[in-house]
């Protein structure tokens, strides 16, 4: 619950308002608030944008916000309807996409959903992509103030949490910033090793401009801590399948660690190996070998442990069953 700077009363949150919270990244850090509305709200015109700061439909962790107030790495932004009905546009969500999505919830309550992430598709909408997941499950259910928990990359399919009203998508994101999710991943990656448990502890930070992306790079000086446990699952001639568990939350960590690794994952277009993922292009692998299979994260209201997994997708499965062991 949040205050209003005039009155001083608290407000209440309205589950029917369409709005949902934003977690600010460490590639947000810094950026005026309403430049990253203006990213947020594609099609809103600039003087609504500015419009819904003077009224306080905006807030960051609650508050009021002017136009030039610079957002840090951390902040919750609440982004007020006319994203979902204007630069989302949920009339512009696929019927298809929209069923799709809501068909593929591996749990719900009244508080949040983990859903089943499909490869390919944003979690939210950004430059050159018209629509993402929460675009779309507000199409679907407008009456819904959903919220990312976190975020997963457009490649990445599996587990991805979502918060159903402002207060559940807040306390779910506190507990992803602050480590109290256990995250596992399946990739298949370069190179074939036995059975046996690898951990990468190499702190990262972004790199320069690369294809209009800053990847993360290693960087012992001034590089956040990066800690990445590595479990060999099952060989192949040329690959091995790995569990990977992030015990730090850093982006694109797996990536970069297994990049920084000598072994990228296989179909990795920004850490990857080009002419490896040329040739399991030729297999059927038309995405990035990595899935989010299982998740732990406390309840939001409750804080009891809510475990989740998701199964790998068939795409993925087939690869495997056409690689060599």
């Amino acid at each position: 619950m949040s205050r209003d700077r005039d009155s001083g009363k608290p407000q209440q949150p309205d589950k029917r308002s369409g709005a949902r919270w934003e977690e600010i990244s460490e590639g947000q850090d810094g950026q005026r608030v309403d430049n990253f509305l203006m990213a947020q709200l594609k099609g809103v015109p600039r003087a609504r944008v500015y419009r819904m700061l003077r009224k306080g439909e905006v807030r960051i962790n609650g508050k009021r916000c002017r136009p030039a107030d610079r957002l840090k790495m951390g902040d919750q932004v609440r982004i007020p309807p006319a994203e979902t009905r204007t630069s989302s546009a949920p009339g512009k969500v696929p019927e298809g996409v929209r069923k799709s999505l809501v068909g593929r919830f591996l749990y719900e309550d009244d508080e949040l959903a983990v859903l089943d992430k499909p490869s390919g598709i944003a979690v939210h909408a950004g430059s050159g992509t018209p629509y993402g997941v929460i675009e779309a499950l507000a199409a679907a259910r407008p009456g819904v103030e959903w919220g990312l928990a976190h975020r997963l990359d457009r490649g990445t399919s599996g587990c991805l949490v979502v918060g159903k009203n402002g207060r559940a998508t807040r306390n779910l994101q506190a507990a992803f910033r602050e480590n109290r999710v256990a995250k596992v991943y399946l990739s298949l990656m370069l190179g074939r090793w036995e059975q046996g448990e690898y951990t990468v502890d190499a702190p990262l930070r972004r790199g320069p401009e690369r294809g209009g992306q800053r990847p993360m790079m290693v960087d012992p000086g001034q590089g956040q801590e990066a800690i990445t446990r590595f479990v060999a699952l099952r060989p192949f001639v040329g690959y091995t399948l790995f569990r990977a568990e992030p015990k730090t939350g850093r982006t694109h960590q797996i990536r970069a660690h297994a990049s920084h690794w000598g072994h990228p994952i296989a179909g990795d277009p920004l850490y990857g190996d080009r002419e490896a993922n040329r040739l399991l292009k030729g297999l059927g692998l038309d995405s990035i070998f990595l899935h989010s299979a299982e998740i732990t994260i406390p309840h939001p209201v409750s804080g009891e442990s809510l475990h989740v997994r998701a199964p790998l997708p068939d795409a993925l499965k087939t690869l495997l069953e056409r690689l060599p062991a």
